[in-house]
């Protein structure tokens, strides 16, 4: 396999994991509420879709999520569990965001100087960031599925039965990103391994 290709292509989903977590970072499509009432009658105004910043009521209203100056003393003990796993996942996507550029540069520089032992340094760190993005999104379906049984244990059955949730598109954003951050480390881990093997063929070539 033809070192340059490999390089680019981990350049290219490297490029596009930090895009996708920036754009499942900015956007309110995580979790879904949607309200279908038999009549119609304010459905629209009851259903809501959140993020990681926002909660989207209605057309028009939106609210943010006082994960940092909510009064603490005022809130049970199964609300500041939840408003703590939230407070870590809004520090560790970001994070992780952060880390992925610099991962991205230092991989670019590696690739640049064909080191093999920067390229494995630079694959390690990688998979290291994507550790943060997988224990973040992690973390988040949690708290979204505590979230929900308190949530059936405050209203009824019956006010339950035409209501839908579901995970958004922005969540799946943010697998993608995993994904791809995975296969940006397991190609630069295959271009440090086609560096070494080149290597010890040039040396072999030259000592003949």
């Amino acid at each position: 396999m033809r070192y340059g290709l490999v390089v680019i292509a981990a350049g290219f989903t490297g490029l596009l994991s930090f895009s996708l977590l920036a754009v499942a970072i900015g956007t309110d499509y995580w979790y879904i509420i949607d309200v279908n009432k038999p009549n119609g009658t304010g459905s629209a105004d009851l259903s809501s879709h959140s993020g990681l910043w926002m909660i989207n009521e209605g057309a028009n209203m939106s609210s943010v999520i006082p994960f940092f100056t909510a009064n603490m003393s005022s809130l049970s003990e199964v609300e500041r569990h939840l408003l703590g796993l939230h407070k870590v996942v809004v520090i560790l996507l970001p994070l992780s965001l952060v880390l992925l550029l610099f991962g991205w540069i230092f991989a670019l520089v590696s690739s640049l100087v064909c080191s093999p032992n920067l390229l494995a340094r630079s694959a390690s760190y990688v998979l290291f960031c994507s550790l943060f993005t997988l224990t973040g999104v992690s973390i988040y379906i949690k708290y979204s599925h505590l979230a929900m049984e308190e949530f059936q244990q405050v209203v009824s059955p019956e006010s339950l039965a035409h209501v839908e949730v579901s995970f958004g598109w922005s969540l799946a954003t943010a697998w993608l990103s995993y994904s791809l951050e995975v296969t940006t480390g397991l190609l630069l881990m295959l271009a440090a391994r086609i560096t070494q093997l080149k290597g010890r063929c040039d040396s072999g070539v030259a000592m003949l």
